[in-house]
């Protein structure tokens, strides 16, 4: 059995969380099963579940690093658990080693859904995203709708007290409409 990868990408609010979320309910009606997996840093919503900026929700396990996904995956396998579907959300949040852990997924057999962001609020490639983006068997951008003008929004706005972010803030700050907002590439600001 073949595995593949696929990631879905976009923006804030543009629906990444929704959509994984609506590929892993669809697997219920072909009797497959999935494990789904979050960074343990996103603590936004709650701690074991994938939860979208519309409440919908989905019980996940909390990790640390890529490769936690990994051991837990192999743990399953020993104990003689295999799953048809790994999703991870929010992959943007961890390490570089998702680029192995996800060949090695692929490799396994595992049809792998990643969901993040593909660009921090700088506009640069997020963590891992980029690698994933170069092995992806398939690639789904999404896009949000632009907070200023209405127009299709790919960048994440950063806003600290009512301000755009500064170039050098740090590249990871949790949070939700109350520190982001989609833009277009014309109303994305970053100050220098």
């Amino acid at each position: 059995m073949t595995g593949k990868l696929e990631v879905i990408r976009g923006c804030m609010f543009s629906g990444k969380t929704e959509e994984l979320i609506r590929r892993l309910h669809r697997l219920q009606y072909a009797k497959q099963t999935f494990l789904l997996f979050t960074p343990a840093i996103d603590t936004r919503y709650e701690e074991a579940h994938v939860v979208s900026h519309n409440g919908i929700k989905l019980e996940a396990i909390p990790v640390k690093s890529s490769y936690d996904i990994l051991k837990y995956v192999i743990d399953q396998e020993a104990g003689g658990n295999h799953y048809d579907v790994i999703g991870v959300d929010e992959v943007n949040f961890l390490d570089m080693g998702m680029v192995e852990v996800s060949k090695e997924l692929i490799h396994r057999g595992y049809r792998t859904i990643l969901a993040g962001l593909d660009t921090n609020f700088r506009g640069e490639t997020f963590g891992p995203m980029g690698d994933l983006l170069a092995i992806a068997d398939e690639d789904e951008r999404l896009y949000a709708i632009c907070s200023v003008c209405g127009q299709a929004a790919i960048m994440t706005q950063r806003i600290i007290n009512g301000e755009p972010a500064h170039w050098d803030d740090p590249t990871i700050l949790v949070g939700g409409m109350d520190r982001y907002e989609a833009r277009c590439r014309e109303h994305h600001i970053i100050i220098k």
